[in-house]
């Protein structure tokens, strides 16, 4: 890299904060699944009840995301951090603190929305903050490793936790948000909102937009639980209230969400390819808790030790991802990295009775390798291109993608146990039909961003035979 091209000091301890945040995010929610059991048993909550712990969360997190995108454009990006940065942790405390299950629902609903709103705004903060080229690239694919290896040692965390007191699932988080908010006060820089020149919000959109998220993801989530009749009455009328939302927007002169930014075919794959590589990745490690928890009777502590590999993209992210990139592309690199996660899945279609780790290993280890090369280049990827005022927006609409992407993945995986569990729970025969919903996941976004590789091959040709 030209010297021009290398983070300075001072973009490292921005990107730092930043990266700690979303380190931050994805732990608080990897390490819950590990500590539910004990929840259940010390609040007496039935296991119906329990799954609101975690859907809790998504709703208010996949329900709020795009507002809390267009809010840190329109009201500034480091207010909307340090401010949701603030309430993540304080209902993380109270969480915490909670002597019944309901005040524990409640936290997290609002702990989610805080990450909705939280979120977007430190990822824009990231592509405003650094120039769009090999410095904004190295910036993304830092933070995108970071997050990956947050959700995966939180499992390890999770269970240590556990160990000692559920509660300290809550109060870690809020020891590790203190020192995030204090540094991100001193080092994160001010933006002028542009409501400040443009002015004027989008009532309408934003009540219809909000109520159809929240809609939607209420149906992913409850869709191993209810009636196909429900599911389909809350479906549509979240469709309706989208239909709603985009008549509001053709109509209105200052749109929460510019509809032409969705005519855009890169982002459009790029977050496609985002749903489908984080629904699989999710509705997978589902599975593998399944199968080392219930099936072999492994500890909490075991499950996330043998899971710790999937942290190594933490390691590959930065370091081997960014050479790929810029050898071959960022196209290219995605599509590669979503091959290998189909290989991986199948290669775990194999899971037998007495499996030894090592057996495991190969699926686990080329699954890390996966991941390390599509993320963060899928994060590039969706805001590459969008001007700086709608920097806030498009990160919205990607992590949206992933959010729904790994509601949708967990629903759908958690169905295809239920459905093919018997009294003794579920067999080998149920965990492999299960696993052939994330290799389809997989397989749908290698030909859905593989599209992109085709269209690029295309253009070059084309130019040449005019020439």
């Amino acid at each position: 890299m030209a010297p021009s091209d290398r983070l300075t000091s001072r973009g490292w301890a921005i990107l730092l904060v930043l990266s700690s945040a979303i380190f931050l995010e994805g732990i608080d929610i990897s390490m819950m699944g590990v500590a539910l059991p004990s929840i259940r048993d010390d609040l007496g909550m039935s296991t119906s009840s329990l799954q609101w712990v975690v859907s809790a969360y998504v709703l208010g997190y996949g329900g709020f995301v795009l507002l809390g995108g267009r809010a840190a454009d329109l009201l500034g990006r480091r207010r909307m951090f340090v401010l949701w940065l603030t309430v993540f942790l304080l209902f993380s405390g109270l969480g915490g603190l909670a002597t019944d299950g309901w005040m524990l629902i409640v936290a997290r609903f609002v702990t989610g929305v805080a990450a909705a709103f939280m979120t977007p705004a430190g990822l824009s903060i990231i592509t405003t903050t650094f120039p769009e080229g090999p410095q904004r690239n190295q910036a993304l694919l830092v933070y995108a490793g970071i997050a990956a290896g947050g959700f995966s040692l939180g499992m390890v965390t999770g269970g240590l936790l556990t160990a000692i007191d559920w509660r300290w699932v809550f109060f870690a988080p809020v020891i590790m948000a203190a020192f995030i908010l204090a540094a991100a006060v001193r080092l994160i820089p001010h933006d002028t909102p542009a409501a400040r020149t443009r002015g004027g919000y989008d009532v309408g959109g934003t009540l219809s937009l909000t109520g159809a998220m929240l809609l939607l993801v209420y149906t992913v989530v409850m869709l191993p639980e209810v009636s196909i009749g429900s599911t389909a009455t809350t479906a549509a009328a979240g469709v309706a209230l989208l239909v709603a939302f985009v008549a509001i927007e053709r109509r209105t002169r200052r749109p929460l969400l510019r509809l032409g930014l969705l005519r855009s075919a890169p982002l459009v794959r790029a977050n496609l390819g985002a749903m489908m590589l984080v629904g699989g990745f999710f509705g997978f490690q589902f599975i593998a808790v399944l199968y080392l928890q219930e099936f072999r009777g492994w500890s909490e502590t075991e499950t996330g030790l043998a899971l710790m590999i999937l942290g190594l993209d933490a390691i590959l992210a930065p370091t081997l991802t960014p050479i790929l990139v810029r050898r071959f592309g960022n196209p290219t690199v995605i599509v590669v990295g979503l091959v290998l996660a189909a290989v991986a899945y199948a290669l775990f279609l194999r899971v037998g009775a007495d499996w030894t780790y090592a057996a495991m290993l190969p699926a686990f280890l080329t699954l890390s390798v996966a991941f390390a090369l599509a993320y963060g280049p899928l994060t590039i990827a969706a805001t590459d291109g969008v001007a700086e005022e709608e920097q806030g927006l498009a990160s919205g609409v990607l992590t949206t993608s992933f959010q729904f992407g790994g509601a949708l993945g967990l629903a759908v995986v958690t169905a295809a146990v239920v459905a093919g569990s018997g009294p003794a729970g579920a067999d080998l025969d149920t965990f492999r039909t299960a696993l052939l919903v994330p290799l389809a996941a997989a397989l749908i976004g290698v030909v859905v961003t593989g599209s992109g590789l085709r269209r690029r091959a295309r253009v070059p040709a084309e130019q040449e035979v005019a020439v």
